[in-house]
């Protein structure tokens, strides 16, 4: 027999996945049973009395000798036409954009004016960084969820709780870590960033990092990898590596491991994760 309080549970995970499915307004006041209705014959149409076609009007014809006026142009809208833009074009945007910024500042507001990525419509907030910026190490996403969205920060939801328990296990917290996404926006419903987004998304958290200038960086799951890397490996087979990264003036260390996510999904691959962490701390001793 299930107790009261299982009921109450599976109604919450029932309501979790909605949630995670980008569901977020209910349509009716009153719970239907689309089912049952499913099963229901389907009333017969009715059919509308006949109507008489109205008749065009005729247009007025100008006064004898008056050349007639020259149509009007339609009027078409401007919003989105930049996110409309071929992504080679969005993507060249972005890079000269990002250029352009001297200062996480400067490069946050950037891209709050950028429109060339789609996503930028869809999402309630840009996600820029949470942290510190002058850490040594900086942690990189894939892209923001619904807590982040709503809140505006990236790492804010159960991920984010499980991340800071990873970096407190090795005596890190976000005073001594700055974390950002590859791409700053949500995309709908949860779903991954398509090769499109992450291209014209790319050249702003290169800046960023550029500007973080960190000594270490750690690439949470498999597209934060391949983005920043270039390996083509798969997140299992590149974890506990370190590759080579190049700022302007010095190579540093990249680290891949798994994402929070997926561990949150699987957790029995959290011992991965802990092997991975402990070679981040002994690299930020100097030990790896």
């Amino acid at each position: 027999m299930t107790s009261p309080g299982d009921a109450q549970h599976d109604l919450i995970a029932y309501l979790d996945f909605h949630a995670e499915s980008g569901v977020d307004a209910a349509l009716d006041e009153q719970p239907h049973d689309r089912f049952g209705e499913a099963d229901a014959p389907a009333p017969a149409p009715r059919r509308a009395p006949p109507q008489a076609a109205p008749r065009p009007a005729r247009p007025a014809l100008p006064p004898r000798g008056e050349a007639p006026p020259a149509p009007r142009p339609t009027p078409q809208s401007t919003f989105g036409q930049s996110a409309a833009a071929k992504p080679d074009e969005a993507a060249n945007d972005a890079r000269a954009r990002a250029r352009a910024a001297g200062t996480l500042a400067e490069l946050e507001a950037i891209l709050r004016d950028f429109d060339a990525c789609p996503l930028r419509f869809t999402a309630k907030n840009l996600v820029f960084a949470d942290g510190n910026p002058e850490a040594r190490v900086m942690f990189v996403g894939e892209a923001p969820g619904a807590d982040e969205d709503r809140v505006g920060k990236p790492f804010m939801g159960r991920s984010g709780q499980l991340l800071d328990r990873m970096m407190k296990a090795i005596g890190l917290d976000r005073t001594e870590a700055y974390v950002a996404n590859i791409v700053p926006w949500r995309p709908p419903g949860n779903r991954n960033p398509t090769p499109q987004e992450v291209s014209v998304c790319r050249p702003f958290i290169e800046r960023q990092i550029e500007l973080v200038d960190p000594d270490l960086i750690v690439c949470l799951g498999s597209p934060s990898t391949q983005t920043l890397t270039g390996t083509k490996d798969g997140i299992l087979k590149a974890r506990g590596r370190f590759f080579p990264y190049r700022l302007p003036n010095r190579e540093v260390r990249a680290l891949a491991t798994l994402h929070p996510a997926y561990l949150l999904r699987q957790p029995v691959q959290k011992r991965l994760a802990w092997r991975d962490f402990r070679l981040l701390r002994a690299a930020l001793d100097g030990k790896a």
